[in-house]
């Protein structure tokens, strides 16, 4: 008999069942259908011990203090301020879009911040309220920017136009007039010292946690009780699909071994054009800071098959995705969170923060 029964040992699962248990002593079953913890933030070693993300660059970064202090109980971290850079027809320009940017694609040589606001605020369209992701560009850097670093990009990994796109997913990146390269300006950008997967096996060290891994929670034994349900899988596979698919985009990643220290100068490299059929690569001990004489680049190629890792966030898809929170809404004992129950494109301190509130709403009903 367990108390409660999670379904998904990635971050909001995991979160929930150490708060659950170390807090309120509740006996807690994690339920999960691959062979490991960590969800997509899973890390290992390959066979040269090399530490690298299997399921694509991993990069904790927020302004919340309290998702950052929680999660410092489990790890040390690695301060690591991430650089990208996006490869447009062979030139490798900063991304985000930057002064550097600028002054490299537009072949300038003297270029002030005040030069590139005015530049920017010359090509910058209006609009009255920005209603996709074409559109929020196009008031950030005008058309020629938007179909040299976007355009393609965006079609590419998303298998959808930009304007199909809510404006929030190209809106996450930001445009800078100065020459700051980093890609996120959050207060703590950092990664597990010791991997994410160390991380998330700190979470569940607890006694009354219970781990079943390789597992579909539909399969488990009837002779398991529990009380309450917390489910972070695809809320249109707990419900059937009765009203239908929701879409997802899917990655395949092609991890390549080279023998030589480093390939690229940055971690991450952005491939803009469509006759380059991966997205983007990334070179892991950029990262993690490891020494190794050896080096490991991801290849990351869209596809909508496999695994579900991110929602679409499109009005078409929102308006589905509201029939399944009417019926989640009216089940007492089933909570829905993360990325997947929720259909939200959440970074990783969202979901921190998604499943430690939850847990203060399921104890306030509980006092």
């Amino acid at each position: 008999m367990y108390d409660y029964l999670i379904v998904g040992a990635g971050l909001a699962g995991c979160v929930l069942a150490e708060r659950l248990a170390t807090q309120r002593n509740s006996k807690v079953l994690i339920v999960e259908k691959r062979s490991h913890v960590g969800g997509n933030a899973y890390d290992y070693r390959d066979t040269d011990g090399i530490l690298l993300h299997a399921y694509g660059p991993h990069l904790f970064h927020t302004n919340d203090a309290l998702v950052f202090q929680y999660l410092s109980q489990f790890t040390e971290w690695r301060f690591y301020q991430h650089k990208v850079l996006a490869n447009v027809r062979g030139f490798l320009y900063p991304m985000p879009i930057n002064r550097n940017t600028l002054i490299r694609f537009l072949r300038k040589t003297m270029f002030s911040d005040n030069d590139a606001l005015q530049y920017l605020s010359k090509v910058q369209l209006k609009f009255p309220f920005l209603h996709n992701s074409e559109e929020r560009v196009l008031s950030q850097v005008g058309r020629t920017l938007y179909h040299a670093f976007y355009e393609n990009y965006t079609r590419k990994q998303w298998m959808q136009e930009a304007h199909t796109l809510d404006s929030g997913v190209c809106g996450r990146i930001p445009v800078r007039i100065d020459v700051d390269a980093r890609y996120f300006n959050d207060t703590y950008q950092v990664v597990p010292k010791l991997g994410y997967t160390h991380m998330f096996n700190r979470l569940l060290e607890h006694r009354n946690i219970e781990l079943a891994l390789s597992t579909n929670y539909r399969s488990l034994d009837q002779a398991i009780r529990f009380n309450k349900v917390i489910y972070t899988g695809p809320i249109d596979e707990y419900f059937d699909y009765i009203h239908g698919r929701l879409p997802y985009r899917s990655v395949i990643f092609d991890h390549q071994t080279y023998n030589q220290e480093f390939v690229q100068p940055v971690a991450q490299i952005n491939h803009c054009d469509n006759a380059v059929p991966y997205t983007r690569v990334s070179e892991w001990k950029h990262i993690t800071g490891q020494m190794h004489e050896k080096t490991v680049l991801t290849y990351e190629y869209a596809t909508v098959l496999g695994e579900q890792y991110y929602p679409i966030p499109t009005s078409e898809n929102h308006t589905l995705y509201t029939l399944y929170k009417k019926d989640a809404n009216k089940l007492r004992s089933v909570y829905f969170v993360g990325r997947l129950a929720e259909y939200r494109y959440y970074n990783m301190d969202q979901v921190v923060a998604r499943a430690l509130n939850l847990y203060e709403s399921i104890i306030s009903k509980e006092v």
